[in-house]
């Protein structure tokens, strides 16, 4: 640690004589003088001051001084400034010397400064030397140490004063701290002050000036980026650190039921293993079920089903639950189905992923019963999980194509490996110790009477829950320390899907079972997945459990603390276990193949290997207890400190376990000397004799005031203290304490910066760098403290691997958090500040300790023997080390603690109130460490001890501690003001008061009636309080003072207050009982003027049954106020006759202390009496500030906007990547015109060629291009096109768009724009990657550009691979042509209003409210508490206003600021709604659908379409308009709702959303009526708004005050300075051209947000998509629906017909598929003869004519009867996707023995086709009970499947093939080029789509999958695919299979493939000669060789005779 050491001597040639303070500012962070008084020429300041400092000392930065002339009364005046760089310094170590001081014109003054600087580097060490040589001051005055921070809540700067003359420990100087905040330095342990601390006191000295000016003066001077800023906080950092901060939270919030909803989404599986499946999809969450329809004969089935959960549990019991995805095959209601897979993830794991969904994901299926198996397929599925009020942005659902690639969408969160193993879970359970005596039944008292019989009554058992299956131990009957000694063991993946592991500890009961105890293990905590990670593995260790209370009785009310439900509230158990994981090699042969959980027994553990049992020693001293519940009040009361069970008054122990004892005796006592010296003989004799004493004495509360008591611990506190045994294992809670303090500080400094930025204050970025600074440094110093924690005996596996990756981790954040230091600057503050965050969440992971050691410590409150409430401490807060930095934050400290009430009772009001305060003091550590148990307590006591023997008594503990010293005190408490109350009364208001406690007393404020921002403006004096201990250490550390503000009858909520000190001085007494707030504190106050329009009233309910008839709004702020007139009749007319009103008040100068304004509305009555109706409070008046506009500015440049939702320009600034090129060309215009161009050609669609010019005054004309991707596109469209290649254009053809075409065409826009939108990210942030290295290597800017536009380079070539890798590089340029032709429209993924800030652009709506608020920790319920709304505005100015805005032209001085708004007379208007369709609807009926209709509502007229109902569907498409009339403003809010339609009963509502109409008619956005991109007089995309663009445009000009257009020629047009050029050609019905203005308006209208003063983004032509909400279910989506509105004047042109938007009907398609033939087709049978293998080919196949030619290479199966040759009877089967009844075979190739299979058979399947959505539509009954037809959505894909018949068993699968229409590879020209590698390599193989290429003949293979569940070619079809429409089907008919017409010629078959007995002779033939030819030739030649031989032998005998004798 560095130190800057600045002694500042004196000041010299001063002018006047006076008050001096001197100012000296280093890093941003300034300390005051004293002040020096009544100085002449000279003063003398002789002060040092100095900076702990954590970076290196620059030389480049600065040290400011400035001195002021002193002014109690006024703020202090500047003399002048001394700034000097410190080089020098930092080069030299040291430098004395005089200066003079410069003005605030930067002149030279007379006035000179003397210092002396040094900068030194310090001994970080714990336990530092002194620092006196630098402190050292003349005795005759005490120097102060002052410092200034910005108040957080004024704005104003208080310094705070502190004495600097004390020795010192720590390593920076100690302050005093006044108000508002003090300096912590960047050490992170506590800083003790010795005891000699003076005791005079000095004044507060207050600066006002505002921190702001300085800083923008400071800012001037000094390099603003090397400025850096430490903690300044008022709460967490003390002086004397005597004291720890209060927890303020006090209500608990886990446990309470909360609503969510799991939305699953089963679209399709994919790789089913098996062979012809009919599989079911059963989705099971927790113990519910849900099944999908069984698809038949398909390994790839479509669903596309909807499912949803609805739950009302707390979020842990929900994150624990484990949904479970199974696919089934064949289930029915007779059986339940083979499983071929499932799926496990816990709801955990899917909530915590971004937008708490997977969308779109596969699940990769497992066997559970046979883990060695592979994947048995792949299961596409959308999981959402919605929590009250989570917003779900669903991807939008549009044309869903399938090309995703599988391994590359898994369903598993992001950083999990694709590939998960299997791997056992081993947990292993030792014993338990501290069970609860369970058993309370009377039997077991009476047994225990008469047969004397005194067992244990607690029959234990350990249950482990996870993922969601349990194993449990045996049960050990009778024992209170059962020792199991047993494993349970589960095999899962790894890693697995399931954060946590629940163990529970439960007593076997004959009823039932009861929880005893219950822990959770979250398995992230002790696993690390990173490179140097370690598996889990835990233990062995004591996990200690938490539950209800240790009371006996018969039923236990906070049974649920013990299920682990909320906070447990005592402790229960502890349970020895371990935790191990070992990945198993599923490949070897002994491995059990089950997941099945197995229960083993196991070796016993030894006594130390969980750690050496030691003695620890537990002191508490209650210094106060106070704001003790009355209804307690009137029994004594007593507290009880509990540890463990040591203390426990029912069964707690006293002394060590039999267990430990026969440890603790066998094993000398060990002294760790290396901490602390031994303690002396006496002290070891008497520790045995120490008795606990954990109660304090019983003591009768006094009355503090009406609602709280007190007890009388004045001058003696009691004390209570206990000694227990434990493992040491203290390491742990020491590592983890560094890394909370680490947090903690980081936490502070985080919440300053956001406060900072909050309040708007100068300089964020500086107090950001100073809290990275601070974690840097606390993350080095945590690094080397632990580093000495390497060997220590006791520690686990995990200690050591949870050691080294803390250590990696928090020197990885301390790196990190240095080099941000360097790169936060003013622009950058928020994204750094989210970095800062993210660090913060991994400190606060890190610090959270999995294994258990110490259990935690409870205060209990006991009356009458009865437990009242409690408070919780962890153990590690409160434990004591020799390093400061490994001590527990409230370790020897006061803690102010709340008590509250135990498990459910604290929910709702009750846990409102203070049970009990107390003022605490805990110390916990080694019993051998004791001596230091009592040095933090505040001084001034004397110890009083049990009377025991002499001898002992020096070292007992004291049971009380008397405080001699008392001191008086004053406190003022100033109460001004409090906002946004809680509604605690029916009438929606309160009437608060304030409480203030201090110790022992209390004052209230007045009651202010019926408000919830009250103004109080009171002081409130305590005289007299009598605070006990050393008048300095209290004036330092005064206790914490509590404000609770209570309705007139309840409480409504507290704070503690930060530790503010004491003032000094008289009251004033004179103005009567109430005192204002002095002038000096009060904020300095302004007069504003507020203006207020009165518009109307909304949506009035009725007040105590009565209707609202004569309402009137009241405004009131800060006591000044306005009345509206009275509306005469509501029912009438709801709006005000008089619009504007003003009234002026005094208002506090800084904007955050302005008083809400109060709106309330009043209904008034007869005979003069009023009724509250409502009241709304608007809590920040800053949104109605009017400021002036600036004239200067050209405010029009921010961004040239084009159609297609891309930003191109901002100030010439490129955004996307698209970079603008400077045109070439320049066009004439006059100065400071801007050009907008339009190309004539394709108006819309191609990216425009936008030409504007970048301000008013530069010649500049920018073009902005087509990025290069579009003109490479371009390019190969055109080359595609010269070579001719089949592009149909049918959906393109003018004739053929509609509505929907331009629908679908902007959802693709809406994705593209989204995918763009993450690549800009992705690019944004590598390029800040490539900053960040820049900065640390130096790297020049120009070569940060080549490694941009390289980057770009790689992300284009990534994005190109994807398109070659989807085999769309084709169809991607097929759809550019589609959609380069279709004008498109805007798709809101949103509601409307949120895109355009709730069209509250003048005109606002103020909710208002009536009734008690819930107690719920979300406003929930506010919405049932609106009565009503007042629609109005506010404007608010400091008075007097410039004349500037009152001369303008036209300026009406009764409307003030709001001019030119319309009147608000009621208007009728004509509402046109459109609704597109709704998706993810809520299923509404048994069977898991809806019957979905629309129900629209406006006023008193409501629109059923009841009839028109779409049966059992959750994404229906309704495709209607609807018109209504309307009357503004009594009919103005629109109900579009969502019902289900019932046979039976009434419908059911499933979702509702309402629109406001009257705020988007009066909006200057426009959105009666969208713009559309281009104006057309026919066709699909015909302009619909009765005015033409050019009037509107003409309207929008004369509203705005701006000159008319000025039309010129060549297509130009002129507004307001600016040019835009665009077509003036149109096109009438006829074709014929005419020339027109409307483009040029257009134009215009769509740019409408250039044009300076008036201009704004107008409405274009969009679909908005609103979220669907139900009354029952508040806060969660019913499902959303796709609309729009219409509205138009009835005084206006009347508008044409309704769009014509009704669903697309689909088109009807035959599929003509031809089998031609087979080949190589698999053998399956055995001839009966031959033993031949062959198969008996068919083909099974759509109007699609499918024409089967050939099959070959078929796999035979069949052996020959005779021969055993294989052979197969082959037949080919096909149907469409979703037709399985309707599949078609063809005849059979009997005997087929070489696979190959002759056919020409023809399937025909006619079906209908929606082009745009890519799906067959198929409509059908579901069942035969069904009412209607149900109409699925299916992708259009043929199945191909080859069989083997068998003429008395069932027929054999041989192969499959399935070929997506849409998109499947083309056929091999022959069979030989036709390989299983189409089928593998399906995604880089270019496809081509039936729909396109209409007619496709060649070769496919079949595939099946074998035995290893590889892919194995099975056989080749050649089939011949020819799509017609049906009206082309009805006129060239064709015959199935070879009928008529068109009939096929028979197929030229062998002669064996017909049946062996139609032709024995010849099938014999063939058999023998086809088999034996061979053999059967050498046979016969062997024959005639033999014959020949022997025709010679023979005759060679008589040849012979002949020869010899001559014959």
């Amino acid at each position: 640690m560095m130190a800057l050491t600045v002694h500042l001597k004196s000041v010299a040639n001063l002018r006047g004589k006076g008050d001096r303070i001197a100012k000296v500012t280093f890093r941003g962070l300034p300390f005051y003088s004293r002040v020096a008084a009544n100085c002449e020429a000279v003063a003398h300041f002789n002060e040092m001051f100095q900076w702990p400092i954590a970076s290196r000392l620059d030389g480049s930065e600065m040290l400011e001084i400035q001195v002021y002339n002193y002014s109690k009364v006024f703020s202090n005046r500047l003399v002048g400034t001394f700034c000097m760089v410190l080089q020098k310094v930092a080069e030299e170590g040291q430098l004395e010397l005089t200066d003079t001081f410069i003005d605030d014109n930067n002149t030279s003054i007379n006035t000179s400064v003397t210092i002396e600087i040094r900068y030194q580097s310090m001994d970080g060490t714990v336990g530092m030397r002194s620092n006196g040589e630098y402190l050292d001051v003349p005795d005759d005055r005490d120097g102060m140490f002052t410092f200034e921070t910005d108040s957080l809540l004024s704005g104003q700067s208080h310094g705070s004063g502190a004495s600097a003359k004390r020795s010192l420990q720590g390593s920076i100087p100690t302050f005093r701290k006044s108000g508002k905040g003090v300096f912590a330095a960047m050490k992170l342990g506590k800083i003790r002050s010795s005891k000699d601390d003076h005791k005079k006191d000095e004044p507060a000295v207050l600066d006002m000036e505002d921190l702001d000016k300085k800083a923008m003066r400071l800012a001037g001077m000094l390099e603003p980026d090397a400025i850096s800023l430490a903690s300044v906080t008022a709460v967490t950092t003390n002086i004397s650190n005597k004291r720890s901060k209060p927890d303020i939270k006090i209500e608990p919030s886990s446990g309470r039921p909360v609503d969510y909803q799991i939305s699953v989404t089963i679209i399709e599986a994919r790789q089913l293993i098996g062979l012809n499946m009919d599989p079911v999809v059963c989705v099971e969450i927790g113990e519910e079920k849900k099944h999908t329809s069984m698809k038949e004969s398909t390994n790839c089935p479509y669903y596309n089903e909807y499912f949803v959960f609805d739950f009302h549990v707390p979020p842990d019991v929900m994150f624990d639950k484990i949904i479970k995805l199974s696919v089934i095959h064949s289930k029915n209601l007779l059986r339940s189905g083979t499983l071929v897979g499932t799926f496990k993830m816990d709801v955990g794991t899917v909530y915590h992923q971004p937008e708490h969904q997977f969308y779109h994901k596969w699940a990769i299926l497992s066997d559970p019963v046979d883990i060695t198996a592979a994947c048995k397929g792949y299961l596409k599925c959308d999981i959402a999980v919605v929590g009250k009020g989570d917003n779900i942005k669903t991807p939008h659902k549009a044309n869903e194509t399938d090309e995703d690639d599988v391994e590359g969408n898994l369903l598993l969160p992001e950083g999990f490996p694709a590939e998960r193993q299997w791997a056992r879970f081993y947990v292993k359970v030792y014993r338990a110790e501290g069970l609860p005596k369970m058993n309370t039944n009377i039997m077991a008292n009476v047994k225990k009477a008469f047969i004397g019989e005194n067992r244990d009554l607690v029959d234990p058992y350990v249950q482990v829950y996870f993922s969601g299956q349990k194993g449990k131990t045996s049960v050990q009957k009778s024992s209170y320390e059962p020792i199991w000694n047993e494993q349970i063991v589960f095999t899962e993946l790894f890693p697995p899907l399931c954060k946590r592991m629940k163990v529970q500890i439960r007593d076997s009961d004959k009823v039932n079972d009861v929880a005893i105890g219950t822990h959770f293990i979250d398995l992230r905590k002790i696993s690390n997945e990173g490179d140097k990670g370690f598996l889990p593995t835990l233990g062995p260790a004591w996990a200690n459990m938490y539950g209800s209370t240790r009371q006996y009785t018969l039923m236990d009310e906070h049974q649920d603390l013990n299920d682990g439900l909320g906070e447990g509230v005592s402790f229960r158990a502890r349970l020895l276990l371990s935790i191990a994981v070992e990945i198993l090699d599923t490949t070897s042969p002994e491995i059990l193949s089950s997941t099945e959980v197995q229960t083993d027994s196991i070796s016993n553990i030894s006594e130390s290997a969980t750690g050496k049992m030691e003695e620890f020693f537990l002191f508490g001293a209650f210094l106060e207890a106070t704001m003790i519940d009355r209804k307690i009040g009137d029994k004594p009361i007593t507290f009880e400190i509990t540890i463990g069970n040591y203390g426990n008054q029912i069964d707690g122990t006293s002394g060590p376990s039999s267990s430990r004892k026969k440890k603790k005796d066998g094993e000398s006592d060990e002294e760790d000397s290396g901490l602390i010296q031994n303690s002396s003989e006496d002290e070891a004799d008497e520790e045995s004799h120490l008795e606990s004493v954990s109660c304090t004495p019983p003591v009768k509360p006094v009355v503090t005031d009406r609602n709280y008591f007190h007890l009388p611990y004045f001058e003696k506190k009691p004390c209570v203290y206990i000694k227990s045994w434990w493992q040491d294992q203290r390491r742990r809670l020491y590592n983890a304490n560094m890394m909370d303090k680490i947090a903690d500080k980081l936490e502070e400094g985080v919440n300053d910066v956001q406060e900072i930025i909050k309040t708007e204050k100068a300089f964020p970025e500086r107090r950001l760098r100073g809290v990275l600074e601070e974690l840097s440094f606390g993350c080095s110093r945590f690094v080397n403290l632990a580093n000495k924690d390497i060997n220590q005996t006791g520690r686990t596996k995990l200690d050591r691997e949870r050691l080294k990756s803390c250590m990696r981790e928090m020197d990885n954040i301390g790196q990190q958090a240095k080099q941000m230091r360097m790169q936060v600057k003013k622009n950058t503050v928020k994204d750094k500040l989210k970095l800062a965050q993210n660090f913060l969440q991994r400190l606060r992971f890190l610090a959270d300790e999995p294994q258990h050691s110490i259990p935690d410590v409870f205060v209990w409150m006991m009356s009458n023997n009865k437990r009242i409430a409690y408070a919780r401490i962890p153990s590690k807060d409160i434990l004591y080390s020799v390093v400061d930095e490994e001590t527990g934050k409230d370790c020897g400290k006061v803690k102010a603690v709340f008590l509250k009430l135990p498990g459910k009772k604290g929910f709702g009001p009750a846990g409102w109130t203070v049970q009990a305060k107390l003022e605490l003091y805990l110390w916990l550590g080694l019993n051998k460490q004791r001596k230091e148990f009592l040095s933090g307590l505040p001084n001034g006591f004397e110890e009083l001890k049990v009377a025991k023997t002499d001898r002992y008594l020096h070292s007992v503990p004291p049971v009380s501690l008397v405080y001699n010293m008392k001191q008086v005190f004053q406190l003022r408490a100033h109460m001004y003001q409090a906002r946004s109350l809680f509604a605690a009364d029916s009438s929606g208001l309160s009437d608060p008061f304030a409480r203030v406690f201090f110790s022992t007393h209390s004052q209230v404020t007045e009651v202010l009636s019926e408000t919830l921002c009250p103004t109080w403006d009171q002081l409130l004096v305590f005289d007299d309080v009598e605070l006990f201990g050393e008048a300095s250490e209290l004036r330092d550390d005064p206790p914490i003072i509590v404000v609770e503000i209570y309705d007139q009858d309840t409480v409504i909520g507290q704070g503690g207050s930060a530790d503010l000190p004491p003032l000094e001085g008289p009251a004033d007494s004179e103005r009567g009982p109430i005192i204002p707030v002095p002038l000096g504190i009060r904020p300095v106050l302004s007069r504003y003027r507020i203006e207020v329009l009165f518009w109307g009233l909304r949506d009035l309910k009725r007040i105590n049954l009565a209707q609202v008839d004569r309402p009137r709004v009241d405004i009131e702020c800060a006591g000044r106020g306005v009345q509206s007139v009275l509306i005469q009749n509501y029912k009438k007319n709801p709006n005000f006759s008089t619009l504007v009103k003003w009234f002026e008040v005094d208002l506090p100068e800084n904007e955050l202390l302005h008083p809400p304004l109060n709106i309330r509305v009043v209904d008034c009555r007869a005979f003069g009496r009023y009724t509250l109706v409502g009241s709304h409070a608007v809590s920040s008046l800053r949104h109605f500030l009017y400021s002036a506009p600036n004239k200067a500015s050209s405010n029009w440049g921010s961004a040239a906007k084009l159609m297609n939702g891309y930003m191109v320009l901002t100030n010439g600034s490129s955004q996307h990547g698209f970079s603008p090129s400077v045109s070439s060309r320049t066009l004439s215009r006059s100065a400071g015109e801007i050009i907008v161009i339009m190309d004539s050609m394709e108006p819309t669609l191609r990216k425009m060629d936008t030409c504007v010019k970048l301000d008013a005054t530069s010649d500049a004309v920018v073009k902005v291009d087509m990025i290069d991707d579009e003109r490479d596109k371009e390019k190969k469209r055109k080359k595609k096109k010269k070579k001719g290649a089949a592009d149909e254009e049918d959906e393109t053809d003018e004739s053929v768009l509609d509505w929907w075409s331009k629908y679908f065409a902007s959802i693709e826009t809406l994705k593209e724009t989204l995918r763009a939108q993450e690549a800009a990210q992705a690019e944004a942030e590598e390029r800040e990657d490539l900053e960040i290295a820049a900065e640390a290597a130096d790297i020049k800017c120009d070569d940060i550009v080549r490694k941009g536009s390289r980057m770009r380079e790689r992300i284009k070539e990534k994005r190109n691979a994807k398109d070659k890798k989807k085999g769309h590089a084709v169809d991607g340029a097929e759809k550019q042509i589609v959609k380069s032709k279709v004008d498109e429209l805007m798709v809101y993924n949103k509601e409307l209003e949120t895109e355009y800030g709730d069209f509250e652009d003048w005109l606002h709506t103020f909710n208002l409210y009536r009734g008690k608020a819930g107690d719920d920790d979300e406003h929930a319920l506010d919405d049932d508490r609106i009565v009503g709304r007042f629609k109005g505005s506010l404007c608010m100015y400091k008075l007097p206003l410039s004349e500037e805005i009152t001369r303008d032209v036209g300026f009406d001085p009764n409307m003030g600021m709001f001019q030119s708004i319309p009147h608000n007379d009621p208007i009728n208007v004509l509402v046109r709604v459109y609704v597109v369709r709704a998706t993810d609807l809520h299923p509404a009926d048994i069977n898991g659908k809806a019957d979905p209709y629309v129900v629209i509502k406006l006023g008193r007229s409501e629109v059923k379409d009841k009839e028109n109902y779409i049966s059992k569907q959750l994404n229906p498409v309704f495709g209607k308009s609807f018109d209504i009339e309307a009357r503004f403003p009594m009919e103005s809010m629109l109900t579009v709702s969502v019902y289900d339609w019932d046979l039976v009963s009434t419908d059911d509502l499933i979702g509702e959303t309402k629109i406001d109409l009257e705020n988007r008619f009066y909006s200057k956005y426009r959105a009666t009526c969208g713009i559309s991109s281009s104006y057309s007089l026919h066709g699909y995309n015909v302009w619909r708004d009765p005015l033409k663009p050019s009037q509107i445009l003409a309207k929008l000009c004369k509203e705005g005050k701006i000159d008319a257009p000025q039309y010129g020629t060549g297509g130009k047009v002129k507004v307001a300075n600016r040019i835009f050029v665009g077509p003036t050609e149109i096109e009438d019905e006829n074709g014929l051209k005419k020339q027109t203005e409307e483009h040029l308006a257009l134009t215009v209208l769509n740019h409408w947000e250039e044009i300076p003063r008036v201009g704004c983004r107008l409405v274009p032509e969009h679909v908005e998509t609103r979220p669907l909400l139900n009354p029952d279910k508040p806060g969660i989506e019913q499902g959303r629906i796709e609309m729009w509105v219409d509205m138009f004047p009835m005084d206006t042109p009347a508008p044409g017909p309704a769009i014509e938007i009704s669903p697309r009907k689909p088109k009807r398609y035959e599929l003509r598929v031809i089998i031609w033939n087979t080949d190589e087709v698999i053998l399956e049978d055995d001839d009966y003869f031959t033993g031949e293998k062959s198969s008996d080919i068919f083909v099974r196949g759509f109007e699609l004519r499918v024409i089967i030619w050939n099959t070959d290479d078929v796999i035979l199966e069949d052996d020959a009867f005779l021969t055993g040759e294989k052979m197969s009877d082959i037949y080919v089967r096909g149907w469409l996707k979703g037709q399985q009844e309707d599949r078609q075979d063809t005849d059979v190739h009997y005997h087929s023995l070489t696979g190959e299979g002759n056919f020409n058979w023809r399937f025909v399947f006619p079906f209908d086709y929606l082009m745009a959505e890519e799906k067959i539509v198929i409509s059908k009954k579901e069942s035969m009970f069904s009412w209607d037809e149900t109409e699925y959505k299916i992708p259009a894909r043929l199945t191909l499947q080859v069989w083997d018949a068998d003429h008395f068993s069932a027929d054999d699968f041989l192969g499959a093939i399935e070929l997506d229409l849409n998109r499947f590879p083309r056929g091999a020209k022959t069979s030989k080029q036709c390989s299983i590698d189409m089928i593998r390599n399906e995604q880089e193989l270019p496809s081509i789509s039936i729909f396109k290429q209409k007619r496709v003949k060649g070769w496919w293979p079949f595939v099946a999958r074998d035995e290893n569940d590889e892919m194995e070619l099975t056989g080749k079809v050649e089939a011949e695919l020819h799509l017609v429409t049906a009206e082309e089907a009805e006129k060239s008919p064709v015959g199935l299979g070879r009928n008529e017409p068109d009939p096929l010629e028979k197929p030229n078959r062998p002669d064996t493939s017909f049946m062996w007995f139609l032709g024995p002779l010849k099938s014999i033939r063939y058999f023998l000669w086809h088999n034996y030819r061979w053999l059967i030739l050498k046979v016969l030649g062997l024959i005639l060789l033999l014959l020949m031989l022997g025709l010679f032998l023979y005759s060679i005998p008589g040849y012979l005779v002949k020869k010899m004798l001559g014959v």
